[in-house]
């Protein structure tokens, strides 16, 4: 079988109808129907698809735990509500993507592909196996970043962000090329705004001082870049 999918949902009937669906596409599917459950299983998952409403807790609150906890596997959200403030909060406590119902299988198990890509793609071989950028560590082939010796620990696509950032040192980036490179082309949101939350939550993580950050500028019009010359030691 392949890659290891958890799915949280506790309506029957999607769980049923997802459940067939990847176990069509030769994944192995693991189950919850509560949080609790879903907690308990996610350090044995490859991905994860959560749904917002859970009769224990909500998908949020559950999200930002399993972030809490460091572990970093991709998370799609699923909820009925088409808000974006919903999606903005589901971005902000570690999801990668987000969809609302009624959705199409096909695009569910195309998006859940796209994040496995990016997850866990092979690098090239014309990769530098690790970077130093000021007091930054990043190490491309263990997927690990760590600043005077500690580890900061980051989700994929905050990785994947930082990583393309990295390989294009100094050079502005705008934020529709970060979706296509760091989101794919398989990412149907077509909301910038979605590039700014993970730069927040970035920031957040490797800069000293988040609201005056030494890596990832911003440059007002056109986008975002990487910063070699920081001042942090």
């Amino acid at each position: 079988m392949g890659n290891k999918i958890l799915i949280v949902e506790d309506n029957e009937a999607v769980a049923l109808g997802l459940r067939f669906g990847f176990e069509k596409e030769d994944f192995t599917v693991l189950q919850a129907t509560t949080a609790k459950d879903g907690r308990k299983l996610a350090p044995r998952a490859d991905i994860i698809l959560l749904d917002v409403r859970l009769p224990d807790s909500d998908g949020f609150e559950l999200c930002r735990q399993l972030r809490a906890a460091n572990l970093r596997q991709p998370i799609l959200m699923l909820t009925a509500k088409d808000d974006l403030i919903d999606k903005i909060i589901g971005l902000e406590v570690g999801a990668d993507d987000y969809m609302t119902k009624p959705f199409e299988l096909r695009e569910v198990v195309a998006r859940i592909r796209a994040l496995l890509r990016r997850a866990y793609g092979t690098l090239s071989t014309q990769e530098t196996a690790v970077m130093h950028i000021g007091s930054l560590i990043i190490d491309l082939s263990n997927q690990r970043v760590m600043r005077n010796e500690e580890e900061i620990h980051l989700t994929s696509t905050e990785f994947k962000l930082l990583t393309y950032l990295a390989q294009q040192p100094n050079r502005i980036v705008d934020r529709q090329t970060l979706i296509e490179q760091v989101w794919g082309y398989e990412y149907y949101f077509g909301d910038q705004r979605t590039v700014d939350v993970h730069v927040r939550n970035l920031r957040q993580k490797i800069e000293i001082n988040p609201h005056i950050p030494d890596y990832i500028v911003t440059v007002r019009g056109q986008g975002y870049k990487l910063a070699t010359e920081s001042s942090v030691p």
